[in-house]
């Protein structure tokens, strides 16, 4: 007779297993579900979390719904009229396996400059942007993947209200911005990114 298994392993992917495990976490600490409001999309504002293949898309979005904030996760070649409808209020590019200089990277569409709303970039995301406003982006001298310290020289950013001068991260990237674009500062740094943040 087989034995029973053991694993209360939840059989799905990467990205819905680790936002069932943080919301099974959430149920035993006795916390309540988020609980998105119910208003029409008209009224709703919302930030558009544009999804360039990163693993973490689906967390990304999950995180900013914990804020209490309503989110939309969409490829990132969405039309404008798609996004328009969403009432969006702010952008989050999100990661993703490209490099800026592949043939065919998947680039931000000119709508997310043009509208003039907030924009924050993730690894990939970041890079993108610094490459369409000037920076330069270059391969890595050494790829950048798991455990590291982030080290914020900027603590007056409000992105870094609450946290610790120095805090453990996980990094994933094998390019990274050397040179930032007119107007841009660094805001931290990692052993191997100089330019780990940056607004």
């Amino acid at each position: 007779m087989k034995k029973k298994s053991e694993s209360h392993r939840i059989a799905v992917s990467d990205d819905i297993e680790v936002s069932t495990y943080l919301g099974l976490a959430k149920e035993l600490r006795g916390e309540q579900p988020v609980v998105e409001p119910k208003l029409p999309p008209s009224e709703r504002e919302t930030i558009v979390v544009l999804d360039f293949g990163s693993q973490y898309s689906m967390l990304i979005a999950r995180r900013v719904r914990e804020c209490q904030v309503y989110c939309e996760l969409v490829p990132h070649d969405t039309p404008w009229e798609k996004i328009a409808s969403l009432n969006p209020r702010g952008f989050i590019l999100s990661g993703g396996p490209a490099s800026v200089y592949d043939s065919g990277a998947p680039l931000p569409l000119p709508y997310i400059y043009e509208s003039r709303l907030p924009v924050m970039g993730i690894c990939y995301g970041t890079q993108a942007i610094a490459y369409h406003l000037g920076g330069q982006v270059t391969q890595g001298t050494k790829r950048e993947y798991g455990h590291t310290i982030l080290h914020i020289s900027a603590e007056d950013c409000p992105l870094f209200v609450g946290l610790s001068s120095s805090l453990p991260v996980w990094m994933s990237h094998g390019d990274q911005v050397i040179e930032l674009p007119a107007g841009f500062k660094a805001l931290a740094y990692t052993e191997n990114s100089p330019f780990a943040v940056i607004g």
